[in-house]
């Protein structure tokens, strides 16, 4: 936001901010120190593609699904740069794919990192279902 400030945009929000009444202001930081970290990538990135300068897209994505009927639960985490996918997690194996080769060192370091192959198993089957749930 131009206040750089978190804000509940969604109904259902306004219970989760009465529960928490934190919520925003832990956000907040959270959100300014991944800016932060992506500027750092951002620059990382523009190394590796040999670019100097112009406007580039440093994109994350992530979601999750959750089946009613078994509980089952998967989902997805990646990122962009420059509208093309640079790397992803991959549910399956638990480990971090590198469809372009400027994404290997990235691939080879997270994967070595156990906190970088856990965290997106739990986030997704875990956190992120239970943010799902909350906004039924």
């Amino acid at each position: 936001s131009v206040s750089k400030r978190a804000v509940a945009k969604q109904d259902w929000m306004e219970q989760v901010t009465k529960e928490d009444r934190d919520y925003l202001e832990r956000n907040t930081g959270k959100f300014q120190g991944a800016q932060q970290t992506f500027k750092a990538g951002v620059g990382i990135l523009k190394q590796r593609f040999n670019q100097t300068g112009g406007t580039h897209l440093y994109q994350y994505m992530y979601g999750c699904e959750l089946d009613d009927e078994d509980d089952s639960t998967d989902g997805y985490r990646q990122y962009g740069y420059d509208g093309e996918d640079f790397i992803a997690w991959d549910m399956k194996t638990m480990t971090w794919v590198a469809p372009v080769r400027q994404a290997v060192p990235t691939k080879l370091r997270w994967n070595e990192d156990r906190a970088q192959q856990q965290y997106p198993k739990n986030y997704i089957t875990e956190e992120c279902v239970h943010w799902l749930k909350k906004s039924r």
